[in-house]
């Protein structure tokens, strides 16, 4: 399964990522459209930093994830938490709850890693599905800008006191897709390297037609922000946050 290998060192690799401000940035777009509890689903929720601070915040969080090794960590991290985090093992275009939740919240390009539009379509309308009427759906996505400019066909290194990681990238142009190659090397106590890899694509859509799926899977008064911020995004803009209501 990929993002296995991925989740063992992805907090260490991501610690750049400020949670909490995150949490208080979606914590307030719920709250601007009077949601400050109830059930929310984490689409996505990887190794479950955002699910255990959504849960602090005093809501009932179910979080989802594809991968068994995310959602390992998830549990050693929500596991002692006074309103516990349920964790399901599904992808976005397989979600089936036991009923519904007032919001749902996607972050970290969880979005992009839906391969193509048929998943992806078929990922909203779960979400539609699930979510009660004049329920949020509010997700982030990396924009096609970003993989064109940013991503692209680069390389990236990244290195902790416990893991160096070599991040290749390879765009499509045919479909604005990046095939990301991942190797890491972590060292031994006999100066050897253990060497581990994974593999996964990553997706981008024009926000016309995100617009269009999100429409016809039911959603209504879309909004479109720049991340972590409350104004629209310019053309140059890496990452955009969705905010949907259920009609």
């Amino acid at each position: 399964m990929p993002y296995d290998a991925f989740a063992e060192y992805y907090d260490l690799l991501i610690d750049n990522v400020d949670y909490g401000k995150m949490a208080d940035y979606y914590s307030t777009i719920l709250s601007n459209h009077g949601i400050n509890g109830g059930i929310l689903l984490d689409l996505g929720c990887g190794t479950g930093t955002l699910s255990a601070m959504f849960s602090l915040r005093g809501f009932d969080v179910i979080g989802v994830d594809p991968s068994v090794g995310m959602l390992t960590k998830a549990r050693e991290k929500t596991c002692g938490l006074s309103n516990p985090v349920l964790l399901l093992e599904q992808s976005g275009e397989n979600l089936d709850l036991f009923g519904t939740v007032i919001c749902c919240v996607s972050s970290l390009d969880t979005i992009n890693h839906i391969e193509g539009k048929e998943k992806l379509q078929k990922t909203f309308d779960n979400v539609s599905l699930f979510t009660e009427s004049g329920g949020l759906f509010v997700f982030d996505v990396n924009t096609i800008y970003k993989h064109k400019h940013i991503l692209s066909d680069n390389c990236f290194a990244f290195e902790t006191e416990d893991v160096f990681c070599v991040w290749q990238n390879s765009f499509n142009s045919d479909d604005n897709s990046v095939d990301i190659n991942l190797d890491f090397f972590i060292s031994r106590d006999d100066g050897f390297y253990d060497r581990f890899s994974d593999y996964f694509v990553e997706y981008a859509y024009d926000f016309d037609e995100i617009i269009s799926m999100l429409k016809k899977s039911g959603f209504k008064n879309i909004e479109i922000y720049n991340s972590m911020a409350f104004n629209k995004p310019a053309e140059d803009c890496e990452r955009a946050v969705f905010v949907c209501e259920k009609g």
